[in-house]
């Protein structure tokens, strides 16, 4: 169950909203029980060994904060055991067998694999349970004495599979004290339908052309390779950013307030500028329990190199257990660091050019090639396509003539304002110049964004969000 599905859109989440209202608001601890109960329902359809890993990890996070909180030996004990417990979980589930591949590779030997079924979005509930009990241990938040408190707050369903990464203290007060104003419901049934048509109408209209080309094989040419490329990096942001929507929307619905998970990424000047509005959340927990533990930049520049290139191997690990994703991850370390030692001045923030911008814009579509690519000669093949003249002919260009039908160059068109910061402003001028009541139009322009999003789920095939194989 997911949620650009009809199971989820037309009978889970109505249904599951409509029970929440009809509970007094008084009664907190019953709707607490009723979304618990929703979001295990939601974790187990098709994942029901899954869910059990799940309660497992919330118990041992639960248990380590408990004890964690009476200090001495303890703390000593329960802070490494705890993160070493739930970061186990996740090594074994998602990089077992690649270890095993690599060592029989290296060593020629014939290790046996797990072949253990990855859970949706472990990456994302166990970094949950990590930033848990490393935020009790530092004091930043207490200890939750209730376990199904703590469970709600690791499995509810808006943000379970694929974030954005809460920390606790962010939902902390929420758990036991929240409203759900009429205001706050329509916001969030705006913001859920606006995301929702990222997905449906412009990442899988998108999608269709990224998946063609990069199906190809000799018939790749530089034209196809480059639209591929470029599709996929809509797709990724649009796909990735539109669950993101999803899942605040709902989470305002319900009286909890996520936070942003995206800023104009495309609109960034530099591959470090990037990463700061790119998966937030994500950036936000690295920064805070690895980088900064590991000693960040305090302990002298070859040591801050270290960090960072650190931080840059877990992120392309976190994504995925291939060399594929290693790479990207190294890739996108690299250009960060050639841009820290080609700044002379680096108190002072880079200036914002037109060519800063492009070649930031090429090298996360360049860098995007190798994450989408199934394997690493692939994506090399991809490159030489990309970089070179190879297969260029009339058969090539009209074969990317054809992919570019008048619908997908009009959803492009409109992906790539919608990547700025253009709407946004054009709403805002409306709002204040525009007769008719703003919510009114917007409640139109929702309106009619749900029935094309109907509409497209109707007449086309199921695709999956990117982030839920993470």
């Amino acid at each position: 169950m997911v949620f650009s599905s009809p199971i989820f859109l037309f009978l889970f989440f109505p249904l599951t909203v409509l029970l929440y209202f009809l509970i007094p608001a008084k009664l907190l601890r019953v709707r607490n029980a009723l979304l618990t109960v929703a979001s295990l329902i939601f974790y187990s359809f098709g994942e029901p060994v899954a869910c059990l890993l799940m309660l497992g990890v919330v118990g041992w996070s639960w248990i380590s904060a408990l004890m964690l909180k009476k200090g001495g030996i303890y703390r000593k004990i329960f802070l490494p055991l705890g993160i070493i417990g739930d970061l186990g979980v996740l090594c074994v589930y998602k990089y077992a067998d690649f270890l095993i591949e690599t060592v029989n590779s290296l060593l020629g030997l014939s290790v046996p694999m797990l072949s253990l079924r990855l859970p949706v979005g472990i990456s994302f509930f166990v970094f949950q349970a990590i930033s848990y009990i490393m935020d009790v241990s530092r004091n930043d938040a207490k200890a939750q004495p209730n376990y199904f408190r703590l469970l709600l707050y690791i499995a509810f369903f808006p943000q379970l599979i694929a974030g954005p990464i809460v920390r606790y203290q962010t939902v902390e007060e929420a758990l036991s004290a929240r409203r759900s104003t009429p205001e706050q419901v329509a916001a969030g049934l705006r913001r859920m339908i606006f995301g929702l048509s990222k997905k449906l109408l412009i990442a899988d209209t998108v999608a269709l052309i990224a998946d063609t080309v990069f199906g190809m094989t000799d018939t790749l040419a530089l034209p196809t390779a480059w639209l591929g490329a470029f599709c996929y990096t809509l797709q990724i942001y649009y796909d990735f950013s539109g669950y993101s929507d999803m899942a605040i929307g709902m989470g305002k619905i319900f009286g909890f307030d996520f936070p942003e998970n995206f800023n104009y990424p495309y609109c960034a000047a530099s591959i470090t500028e990037f990463w700061r509005r790119w998966h937030i959340s994500l950036t936000t927990w690295f920064r805070e329990y690895l980088y900064i533990p590991l000693g960040g930049n305090r302990k002298g520049a070859a040591k801050t190199v270290r960090n960072k290139w650190i931080v840059f191997l877990c992120t392309g690990l976190w994504h995925g257990a291939s060399w594929t994703f290693v790479l990207w991850g190294i890739i996108n370390g690299a250009l960060m660091h050639m841009e820290s030692v080609i700044r002379k001045d680096k108190k002072e923030p880079p200036r914002r050019t037109w060519y800063l911008h492009l070649y930031t814009v090429l090298a996360v579509v360049c860098a995007f090639v190798i994450f989408r690519a199934d394997t690493v000669t692939q994506a090399l093949r991809f490159y030489v396509c990309m970089f070179s003249g190879k297969n260029l002919s009339m058969t090539a260009l009209s074969a990317c003539t054809q992919l570019l039908t008048p619908l997908a160059v009009t959803v492009i068109l409109l992906a790539l304002i919608g990547c700025t910061p253009l709407p946004k402003r054009i709403a805002e001028k409306a709002k204040r110049a525009a007769a008719v009541p703003a919510e009114a139009v917007l409640s139109v322009i929702t309106a009619g964004l749900l029935v094309l999003c109907i509409m497209n789920a109707a007449a086309t095939t199921y695709h999956p969000f990117i982030y839920f194989r993470f």
